[in-house]
């Protein structure tokens, strides 16, 4: 048995339903019920009569007020059916909070309409609350599927992620013995392979986790010391989500150097096996690497490149991270050693993407965003970079391809998309690159009066 070789965001594409118009989207309403009978039937037929289709829905206690219900509604529908919606609801229920359907963006570009992207990193919050596949839906094949304890767990990690809003602190969860001893048989086995299989700079990173994360057999480390540890090594920051995104909801969480993480563990019946990512495959498998400057670059590269793109080159580039920042390889002193998480994460792929069994071609965008991606089983082929500098120039390349009406410039400091469609926008980026510029020639005068030059 393997552990999860699954990515965290759901790589299957959606086809859109045809009678819900070009604008049409996913989306979701949190709603409480007003103190009278047949409340959420009311409700609930207006979602009917307003042709705004339900995919899911849930109800919980109301953290806000004692005693009353709220109901969250994951729904797909155009901008106009929801406004309309949204309109009659207000007649029967209190509306806490709601993302409006995300698939054009309000402004044009040259007379062109393009997806819906976060303008600045509190935007992340519509995009990591807007699941495809929730942490307490369980297959019938799932492990946990028929333990009624492991799926209160799961949905309390739900909740968590749900309630989350940028800019909180990440709420500390108390792990279970049971918990932490599932943990500790995964941490115990993959640590006796990382020094033969896994890349440099994971293993340059593992002392430090160690020491300021907790990363220990006996514990599972906190989402918000992994996330202030990651911020001072290269920006990157995690968040908790609830369970599986749309490629383009969990790309642009990396073009803001964001990481969607899950918080939950897998079944303690099986240890090394999961159907889905979770905390040991985010915190084994991704966080060592995050923690890389140039890998952080390379992850933030493939997002930026995914903001306002069509739904054909997001998956493209969904698939160029699969095979890259899940599954790819890189070569080290002569030897093939693994930096994809989904290895990292998995006994089995990681001992196989290593043998002499294992298919392995050069990394190349343009080819290998035409491989089919693997769930259930080890990959056909594995793509090997010469260095993660080389993987991101590659990248950067078939970026170029993307047809978009402008190009984004992530600004740092106010931790927002410049969108660059004209020479104004483009006046302010060459500025900020001037000032740069003029930094590094001024170290550099003092080095050559300093040397003799």
């Amino acid at each position: 048995s393997t552990s999860s070789r699954r990515p965290s965001f759901c790589p299957i594409t959606e086809k859109p339903d045809s009678e819900s118009g070009e604008d049409s989207g996913k989306t979701a309403v949190v709603f409480s019920l007003k103190n009278e009978v047949g409340c959420l039937v009311k409700a609930l037929r207006l979602f009917q009569e307003r042709r705004v289709n339900l995919n899911h829905i849930e109800s919980r206690a109301s953290k806000r007020v004692p005693n009353e219900v709220e109901i969250f509604a994951d729904c797909s529908c155009s901008k106009k059916e929801f406004n309309e919606l949204l309109q009659y609801l207000k007649d029967h229920v209190n509306i806490l909070s709601f993302n409006t359907p995300a698939h054009v963006w309000s402004a044009e570009a040259d007379g062109e309409d393009v997806p819906w992207f976060p303008m600045k990193i509190s935007e992340l919050d519509q995009c990591s609350h807007r699941v495809l596949m929730y942490g307490s839906e369980l297959d019938a094949d799932h492990p946990g599927f028929k333990d009624n304890i492991y799926r209160q767990r799961r949905k309390y990690f739900v909740e968590v992620a749900m309630n989350y809003k940028f800019g909180q602190p990440i709420p500390r969860v108390e792990y279970t013995p049971e918990e932490i001893q599932t943990w500790g048989v995964v941490f115990r086995e993959l640590t006796k392979l990382y020094p033969t299989h896994a890349c440099r700079e994971y293993l340059k990173n593992w002392p430090l986790l160690t020491k300021h994360c907790g990363y220990r057999e006996d514990n599972i480390p906190q989402l918000e010391d992994v996330s202030l540890f990651l911020r001072e090594r290269s920006g990157f920051t995690v968040r908790p989500v609830a369970g599986y995104l749309s490629p383009r909801d969990f790309l642009a969480g990396l073009a803001y150097r964001v990481f969607n993480c899950t918080q939950y563990v897998r079944h303690s019946t099986d240890p090394l096996y999961t159907p889905e990512p979770d905390t040991c495959h985010e915190l084994l498998g991704h966080v060592p690497l995050l923690a890389d400057p140039k890998f952080a670059q390379f992850s933030q590269e493939i997002g930026l490149a995914s903001l306002g793109a069509s739904d054909e080159d997001v998956q493209k580039l969904a698939t160029c991270y699969f095979f890259t920042i899940e599954f790819g390889l890189c070569k080290q002193d002569g030897q093939l050693r693994a930096y994809g998480a989904g290895l990292l994460s998995s006994i089995g792929e990681l001992r196989h993407a290593l043998s002499e069994n294992a298919r392995v071609k050069t990394f190349d965008p343009r080819t290998t965003c035409n491989q089919e991606c693997l769930i259930t089983t080890f990959q056909e082929v594995y793509f090997v970079s010469e260095s993660f500098e080389e993987a991101k120039e590659k990248m950067r390349e078939f970026a170029k391809t993307i047809k978009r009406p402008f190009s984004v410039y992530y600004n740092p400091y106010t931790q927002s998309m410049d969108l660059l469609k004209d020479t104004r926008s483009i006046e302010t980026v060459v500025q900020d690159l001037r000032s740069d510029l003029t930094t590094v020639c001024d170290a550099l005068g003092k080095m050559n009066t300093y040397m003799g030059i």
